[in-house]
């Protein structure tokens, strides 16, 4: 009996319930339409199959390649011991994965990404091998095209003398350069770069925040940092930001951005250390004339001083006289000699106040403190070295600004200097050392000038800042003027200026400034 024929359809046909397994037609029309070069070999590597793929890969018509073994493909330049690494794979019945370089029938090159497996009968023996390959020439171009720019890159980067660092958004340090690496070892105690990253936040403010809130680029903002017995550091400083698209799989279809700052750092401390030199060297001759006219006014302020004495005793005594002689002092000889000395005093007072040189008026500005006592420190350098003191300069790594009198405010520190200088040069001064530091304290500038001088008694730490008052044996050079300037200075920037009673090792001068809010 003849089973009756199926119902036809267009519909494609279910497999029969009774197997679950494809027609071997499906089999080989999926195999020979592959889009990977698909090829059958027998225990010899003869080939016994190959699909389109195979052929269009290759450039051989199926014809060419039957029979033929697979060596046909190989350039000889794959190293042997990749062919030992196939077979061996092959004895242990297991697949092989690799590349080799494969010569094409036009002799052309290419890479095949290989992929060789066994193929078992029942009886787990190889009876086959399916060889699976593919031409990754063009991707194995591109990722060494851009492996070799990532590497000159980083040479690049690596060798350059600025100082560069990537930051994510909380900070942290994803690359950086053996530049900046060396900067974070000189400006941060623990050399770390996340130190220096913070450094550089707090002294770049406002600019650092525009660009990490609002990828506001900034460039050429200079900050300096002193490092005391080193020279001073001087930074140019450029940020901008970097959008990267988010790498995870899950945000392949909606694709989101990930910002990070770049951070360039320019050392430029030669260049300003030169302008600084230059500038040094203009001040010294401006100080020189300063202190020429300083020393003038001291005088005239000392003749006063003198003279004034002198002149209010006699007008004492005059008007004693008066009272004495009633209605008779108007035809007292002696009391009109009195008058008229008295009033040659009062002339000659009057000439000698108004032959003192005028201080000009100086603008305020904002100033820095460390820079200003780096520069007295230079210029009183041949001071030190005569008399053999060693200095110990100890500034606040960032100092705040102070608004003031750039040119009064160096003055003062120089008085101050040389009055430490002057202390410690006595001959029974044998431990000659001079310590300066300066820091931000209960939000004050605060500067301490310490010597190992004899130190002031207790009960002159007042009477020292009054004029020409000075603690100086009577053969010493000195007009008992330098620390009263110091009180008018400071007095007129709004600071304070005292003898720190509670260290005995010598004399500390502290002077306390405010400073600019908007630092």
């Amino acid at each position: 009996m003849t089973p009756a024929n199926p119902t036809l359809s267009n519909e494609p046909q279910a497999p029969h319930a009774e197997s679950d397994e494809l027609l071997p037609e499906i089999f080989r029309q999926t195999v020979e339409h592959a889009p990977i070069a698909i090829s059958i070999t027998d225990l010899k590597a003869n080939i016994l199959y190959a699909n389109r793929a195979f052929r269009t890969i290759t450039g051989y018509d199926r014809e060419e390649v039957l029979g033929k073994n697979e060596s046909i493909l190989s350039n000889g330049t794959t190293p042997r011991l990749v062919y030992q690494a196939l077979w061996g794979r092959m004895a242990q019945k297991k697949p092989w994965s690799g590349v080799l370089v494969n010569r094409r029938k036009d002799q052309s090159l290419y890479l095949a990404e290989l992929t060789v497996a066994p193929v078992l009968n029942e009886a787990g023996e190889t009876i086959y091998y399916l060889g699976m390959h593919r031409d990754t020439s063009e991707l194995h171009e591109l990722e060494q095209r851009v492996n070799n720019q990532r590497l000159m890159i980083e040479a690049v980067v690596n060798a350059a003398p600025a100082a560069m660092v990537v930051l994510d958004r909380q900070h942290r340090v994803v690359l950086s350069n053996p530049s900046f690496c060396r900067l974070a070892r000189d400006l941060v105690e623990d050399g770390a770069s996340e130190s220096l990253v913070a450094l550089l936040r707090e002294n770049l403010a406002t600019p650092f925040e525009k660009l990490e809130n609002q990828g506001t680029a900034f460039s050429g903002k200079e900050i300096s940092f002193d490092l005391g017995g080193r020279s001073p550091r001087w930074l140019s400083c450029h940020g901008r930001a970097i959008h990267i698209e988010d790498e995870q799989a899950h945000v392949f279809f909606t694709p989101t951005e990930e910002r990070y700052l770049l951070l360039t750092i320019n050392d430029i401390s030669e260049l300003r250390q030169k302008q600084q030199d230059s500038r040094l060297n203009a001040l010294k001759a401006l100080m020189a004339e300063e202190e020429l006219l300083e020393g003038m006014r001291e005088t005239f302020n000392a003749a006063i001083h003198r003279l004034q004495g002198p002149v209010n005793l006699i007008s004492a005594a005059m008007r004693m006289l008066e009272r004495r002689l009633g209605d008779q002092a108007g035809n007292d000889p002696v009391l009109s000699a009195m008058r008229e000395a008295s009033e040659a005093g009062m002339e000659a007072l009057d000439n000698l106040s108004g032959s003192i040189p005028v201080r000009m008026a100086e603008a305020k500005m904002p100033v820095n403190l460390n820079q200003l006592i780096r520069e007295v420190i230079t210029l009183c350098t041949d001071q030190l070295l005569a008399q053999g003191i060693v200095i110990d300069w100890q500034p606040a790594l960032r100092l705040p600004w102070v608004m003031g009198g750039e040119s009064s405010l160096r003055s003062m520190i120089k008085h101050l200097v040389e009055n430490a200088i002057e202390s410690m040069s006595q001959n029974q001064v044998s431990r000659r050392e001079l310590f300066i530091s300066t820091r931000v304290e209960n939000h004050l500038v605060r500067m301490e000038i310490t010597d190992s001088g004899p130190g002031i008694p207790p009960e002159l730490v007042l009477k020292v800042f009054e004029p020409f008052f000075s603690t100086k044996p009577p053969h010493r050079v000195g007009r008992g003027m330098g620390l009263p300037v110091v009180q008018d200075i400071v007095a007129k920037h709004a600071g304070m200026v005292h003898v720190d009673t509670a260290y005995r090792e010598g004399c500390r001068i502290v002077v306390e400034l405010p400073f600019s809010a908007s630092t």
